[in-house]
C-alpha cells in the first residue's frame, strides 16, 4: 500500500513546479516584513552610545575615542531595541538581504569628526 502512495508522489511531482528553487541563479524574494540586518547612516551618528546600552545581546559596540561604531551581525537577534532607542534615528533595518557569509566578521564602520569637516572648510 505504501508504494501505491510513493509511486503516486513521485509520479505527480514530475510534473509540478519544483519547490526549492535553484539558489545561486535564482534568489528569493524577500518577504513582507523582513528584518534582514542594521545598517547605519553615519553621517546622523553622534556616538552616544545609546544603541549599545539598549542591545540586549551586546552586538553592538561603540568606540568614542576611536570614532568607530561596530555590529557583530552573528550575535544580532533583530530585535529593533537600538533602532528605536537611537535619537538622531541613524540606525534602520534594512530588509534587503546579506550575502551568506563563510565566516564571521564584524561590520565596522567609521564615523567622520563633524567638528574636522567645519575646520577644513
Amino acid at each position: 500500500m505504501t508504494s501505491f502512495k510513493l509511486g503516486g508522489m513521485t509520479f505527480g511531482s514530475l510534473f509540478k513546479k519544483p519547490e526549492t528553487c535553484l539558489y545561486p541563479a535564482e534568489k528569493k524574494v524577500a518577504p513582507a516584513g523582513l528584518r534582514g540586518h542594521i545598517t547605519i547612516d553615519d553621517s546622523k551618528c553622534i556616538l552616544c552610545g545609546i544603541c549599545q546600552k539598549a542591545c540586549p545581546c551586546d552586538a553592538i559596540t561603540v568606540d568614542k575615542k576611536g570614532r568607530v561604531w561596530a555590529i557583530e551581525p552573528f550575535r544580532c537577534i533583530l530585535c529593533d531595541s537600538c533602532v528605536r532607542a537611537c535619537p538622531k534615528q541613524a540606525l534602520i533595518t534594512s530588509p534587503d538581504l546579506k550575502e551568506i557569509a563563510t565566516g564571521k566578521y564584524d561590520t565596522i564602520v567609521p564615523i567622520p569628526d563633524p567638528k574636522a569637516k567645519s575646520a577644513e572648510a
